[in-house]
């Protein structure tokens, strides 16, 4: 069961850095595959929500860390949760995605820099 909650808190950080990134990633991905207009514009409307997403994504990924560094994993013999691999591997895709997060939480203040 704890390889579920582990993957709950990963899976809603990379949604809220997925909302709290669209309003600037998304016209820039769409201007650099050459579709423009006007109506690209209208993706800022989530602007004012930025900060909150951008809070549930850090409160998701370190609720994530928590459960695989901080807290001891208690699982029954014979538990998939038991064997070292899939800690592991829970281990290797955080130090994927967090970096990948944080990296799109980024995107609005290096924007300058790509342009």
């Amino acid at each position: 069961m704890p390889t579920f909650k582990f993957k709950g808190a990963l899976a809603a950080g990379v949604l809220a850095a997925i909302g709290a990134s669209v309003c600037c990633v998304g016209p820039l991905v769409l201007l650099t595959l050459g579709i423009g207009g006007a109506w690209v514009a209208n993706l800022t409307s989530l602007e004012p929500v930025r900060p909150w997403l951008i809070a549930a994504t850090l409160l998701f990924l370190g609720l994530a860390f928590r459960r695989l560094y901080l807290q001891p994993q208690v699982c029954e013999p014979g538990a998939v949760c038991a064997e070292p691999i899939v800690h592991k591997r829970q281990r290797l895709l955080f130090w994927f995605v967090a970096p990948t997060l944080l990296a799109l939480l980024a995107v609005p203040w290096m924007a300058s820099s790509f342009l």
